[in-house]
């Protein structure tokens, strides 16, 4: 595995994976443009990520850490990044909405 290819949160990530057959790590793989796009389509398709097309060059994809382990050694792959779950803002104060004026 290249760990250059990873971001901090993605290699904490693989260390608390139990399985490491099964897909259960959402990440976007971020590529280059690859001179042999037909095999960079093939590798990516193999792996599950969906939507693969030319004109792209960030994939998002739930893969096993087998899996990005594979991807991380290719030469077109520039990193991958775990996606991260975001929250709203709770906008509520605690006893219902308060106004200022």
């Amino acid at each position: 595995m290249n760990y250059q290819k990873l971001d901090t949160a993605l290699a904490v990530a693989l260390n608390d994976v139990n399985n490491s057959q099964e897909p259960s790590l959402k990440v976007f793989i971020h590529t280059q443009n690859d001179a042999n796009y037909t095999e960079t389509t093939a590798v990516l398709e193999n792996l599950g990520v969906a939507d693969v097309t030319p004109e792209k060059d960030v994939f998002t994809a739930t893969l096993s850490p087998n899996a990005i382990s594979q991807l991380s050694e290719q030469p077109w792959v520039q990193y991958i990044k775990l996606s991260q779950n975001l929250h709203l803002v709770n906008q509520k104060i605690k006893g219902g909405m308060k106004f200022f004026k």
